[in-house]
């Protein structure tokens, strides 16, 4: 297992769409341990496999700390609600802002085995799977951010 680099806002590789995953491979594996590392590493609650340069439709996702989530060719299949807070993203570095996303969503997914199951999520895991499923597709919440970003406060000034 390995930390990844993880790719920032203006890399081409953001921007495409990626590629259902067809088979569990040794090398898929890997690429999803890496994962959950480099999303663990950098303090991040989800992680989109073309945030590390593979245009493959991979999510990890942990909201908790303590309930990784791995997705795999996900499908939003109902959305619901309306929810408005402050996102980041581990590649858009430093910045926030405010996004409206759905406060219910269901999805359907396939897990590590490659079996397909449904998962229904509310709150900050349903913003968690839109966001990561919006990085499949080639987007980043800054496309739907209302107004603009705002710098995230450093650590020392937050204990001030």
């Amino acid at each position: 297992m390995a930390i990844r680099k993880i790719r920032e806002i203006g890399d081409p590789v953001l921007y495409k769409i990626s590629k259902e995953m067809s088979s569990m491979t040794l090398r898929n594996r890997m690429l999803i341990d890496d994962m959950f590392d480099t999303m663990y590493e950098a303090d991040g609650v989800g992680l989109a496999a073309p945030q590390v340069g593979v245009l493959k439709r991979i999510v990890v996702i942990d909201v908790t700390g303590e309930d990784p989530l791995l997705l795999i060719n996900p499908v939003l299949l109902e959305t619901s609600g309306e929810q408005t807070g402050n996102e980041g993203c581990l590649s858009v570095p430093g910045k926030t802002g405010v996004v409206t996303r759905p406060s219910h969503v269901k999805v359907r997914a396939q897990n590590k085995e490659m079996e397909w199951f449904e998962l229904e999520a509310d709150e900050l895991l349903a913003r968690a799977i839109c966001h990561e499923v919006d990085h499949l597709d080639g987007h980043l919440y800054v496309e739907k951010a209302e107004g603009p970003l705002q710098d995230v406060p450093d650590e020392e000034e937050e204990e001030e």
